[in-house]
């Protein structure tokens, strides 16, 4: 007779397993259509109704996701759902919930804890529960383990815990949910065997290591990577450009070095799900040990005066031309936190429109992956996006370039901008209207 662990990995290998997604964003959106696209039945769980609305009128709220998409998971038994009874029909949970930073820049893990407390009395035994909201070390241990455990059950015996980031890149034409190698950390050897039986049809590669921790600590890393490197280049480019050299040309001359040097590019400040978030993740945990991350937190207060500084060239631009801030009518063009998406979370623009906001500018945006402001959490405008033609761009007295999509005509923007801010080095040669930011 098969015991628990086996039973389950038998149906997560014949694909009679019932995988449920919860939370239907970037991340777990693409989760459902891969577990789907290779035939296993999917259920979406989500709190947020016109999601669960429009996924089972087969549409998309995700601009790279296609509709199509869609409705062909719904065509082959793709359901979502905002009832959490529908937990115990699982054998696979797969979370996929935000985690961002709260005012005081310290984690807020509210939603994983009330998304575990939602689903946790409907646990069974046989299945296997799967974090994949990048968190600090121990966040398995200390949150998810304790709750799933509180009816009874024994993880590593009847239900399993593992944890394994999500590693999405929203808009990257070159890496997809399947080819993007996924790390997995088990609670105990058999949650990772379980883990790996969960993960390894889905995923090209699969990346086991000891535990939750260390996969935490993985997402945690690789995230700060960046942030740290960014960070550097955005300091560079403050230092260059008191030189009078060009930041942009800089890099990319060092690029042409075949070893021992990664191109990173400055810009208005990070933005993302992840990069301006994950760095404060450790430096709060490392609080906990006596430990305070110098070099990590240094990195996050460069990116963070970035948006100040490009309001700051905005400022010293229209002082040059006699105008104040005060009643000047600027557009800030791009709002996406990276060029050729529709994904605002975090988003610097969106912190430069509020700062020129708040010195009695007159912000206008244009976008085109975001033709209305959403509705977010701390911000709010209500705001369309401009269409670009010459006599628009005219009658405003500065233009912010914040994202650089590809749509944008450049040259438009270039003829008709009376004052243009470029905050992304997308305007090397130097004209007297364009002051680099």
């Amino acid at each position: 007779m098969l015991d628990t662990r086996s039973l389950i990995q038998a149906r997560l290998k014949t694909k009679d397993a019932l995988i449920g997604i919860v939370g239907l964003g970037y991340v777990g959106l693409p989760l459902m259509l891969r577990y789907n696209a290779i035939g296993y039945r999917v259920l979406g769980i989500d709190i947020d109704e016109s999601k669960i609305s429009k996924l089972n009128a087969g549409q998309s709220y995700i601009e790279h996701i296609p509709a199509a998409k869609i409705a062909q998971a719904c065509a082959s038994g793709f359901e979502a759902t905002s009832d959490f009874a529908r937990v115990a029909d699982c054998d696979a949970l797969i979370l996929c919930v935000p985690t961002p930073l709260n005012k005081y820049r310290e984690p807020d893990m509210s939603f994983v804890i009330d998304t575990t407390d939602a689903l946790k009395r409907y646990l069974r035994a046989g299945q296997i529960v799967s974090l994949e909201s990048t968190t600090y070390p121990g966040t398995t241990e200390e949150e998810l383990l304790p709750r799933i455990e509180e009816g009874g059950l024994r993880v590593g015996e009847n239900i399993f815990l593992v944890y394994s980031p999500e590693r999405e890149d929203p808009g990257n034409p070159d890496f997809e949910t399947r080819t993007i190698p996924k790390v997995i950390g088990g609670h105990t050897s058999a949650c990772l065997e379980v883990g790996i039986a969960l993960y390894e049809q889905a995923i090209d590669q699969v990346v086991p290591v000891s535990s939750t921790k260390a996969a935490e600590m993985t997402k945690l890393l690789e995230n700060i990577h960046r942030a740290v490197n960014i960070g550097l280049v955005n300091e560079m480019k403050i230092v260059a450009d008191r030189m009078g050299i060009d930041i942009f040309e800089v890099v990319d001359a060092a690029a042409t070095k075949p070893f021992g040097f990664t191109a990173y590019y400055p810009g208005p400040g990070l933005g993302g799900h992840c990069i301006p978030i994950d760095p404060f993740y450790l430096t709060w945990k490392a609080r906990e040990y006596g430990l305070h991350t110098r070099f990590i937190e240094l990195s996050g207060e460069v990116n963070r005066a970035m948006p100040e500084y490009v309001v700051t060239k905005l400022v010293n631009g229209l002082n040059d031309r006699g105008k104040p801030v005060k009643g000047s009518r600027v557009l800030v063009l791009g709002i996406a936190y990276k060029k050729n998406v529709d994904d605002m979370r975090e988003s610097p623009s969106v912190e430069i429109m509020e700062m020129i906001e708040a010195k009695g500018g007159i912000v206008a945006y244009s976008d085109p992956h975001v033709e209305v402001f959403p509705k977010m959490r701390q911000h709010r405008f209500n705001l369309t996006s401009e269409v670009l033609t010459a006599q628009n761009l005219a009658s405003f007295d500065a233009v912010v370039l914040a994202t650089d999509h590809e749509r944008f005509d450049y040259e438009l923007i270039r003829q008709h901008s009376k004052l243009l801010i470029d905050s992304r080095g997308k305007y090397r040669l130097p004209e007297e209207h364009i002051v680099k930011a």
